[in-house]
């Protein structure tokens, strides 16, 4: 049985994984702003099979909160083993480009709160020399495009800090896995006009539960776009400069 911390976790990616999850009988700790949803969410996963469901209500930019909410997790569970951190808003860019509080806040939710809870638990990790720590990053952190440099420049930041921490704990026995979707369906992407290349988190969520098993480095999923995007990075910027995405 896995003991699981899940940051974000009513995010319809993380929600489709604890319910992977509740079905092997793993042991689930929920943190998220929503209370209500909280209670719902732990709920179901005992019915659908979870040895325990508890959850913890917070908003993850309040860092000061971080190392409370990490206690609290260990405490109910008696440790934790797996930790999956798959909060974030989508940024509207042109907001941004005209204010520089809100190009900040964006960077503050879906960087730098996510470094934070990153280096605690790399470090609770190290010193017990065990654990897997997964982060949901993004294609667009591959290479910043006009429509969306605000958001693909914070996960551009998570994705070279995890590159980092993987170096650092591989030494410890702990892995570090970055997943990048691409386009998924999901409430906060409900107003974008959905094509060939948009997949549903019920289809995503099982290729992220299986890197997590395997340990892998960093996955695109769904997997296709790792061609994609590869294809993007080669583009010389005099091309690049020229399209639209």
């Amino acid at each position: 049985m896995r003991k699981i911390l899940i940051l974000g976790a009513t995010s319809a990616i993380a929600e489709h994984c604890a319910r992977i999850w509740a079905a092997r009988g793993d042991a689930l700790y929920l943190v998220a702003r929503n209370e209500e949803r909280l209670k719902t969410m732990t709920a179901d996963l005992i019915v659908r099979g979870a040895e325990q469901a508890h959850s913890f209500c917070v908003d993850l930019n309040d860092m000061q909160k971080h190392v409370a909410l990490l206690d609290a997790a260990e405490t109910a569970m008696g440790g934790i083993d797996t930790v999956l951190i798959a909060h974030g808003t989508l940024s509207n860019q042109k907001a941004c480009e005209q204010n520089v509080e809100q190009t900040l806040a964006e960077i503050n939710t879906n960087a730098l709160s996510v470094i934070s809870l990153l280096t605690h638990i790399a470090n609770r990790f190290e010193a017990k020399q065990s654990g897997t720590i997964a982060v949901i990053s993004s294609v667009a952190g591959d290479r910043g495009r006009a429509s969306n440099y605000v958001y693909g420049s914070a996960k551009a930041m998570v994705t070279a800090f995890t590159s980092g921490l993987r170096q650092r704990l591989h030494k410890s026995n702990v892995a570090v896995v970055t997943i990048k979707p691409g386009f998924v369906d999901t409430p906060m992407t409900a107003s974008f006009k959905k094509g060939l290349l948009w997949a549903k988190p019920d289809h995503v969520a099982p290729k992220i539960v299986q890197a997590i098993d395997k340990r892998k480095y960093e996955v695109y999923v769904p997997t296709f776009w790792w061609v994609v995007m590869a294809a993007i990075r080669l583009l010389p910027v005099r091309v690049f400069l020229k399209l639209t995405f």
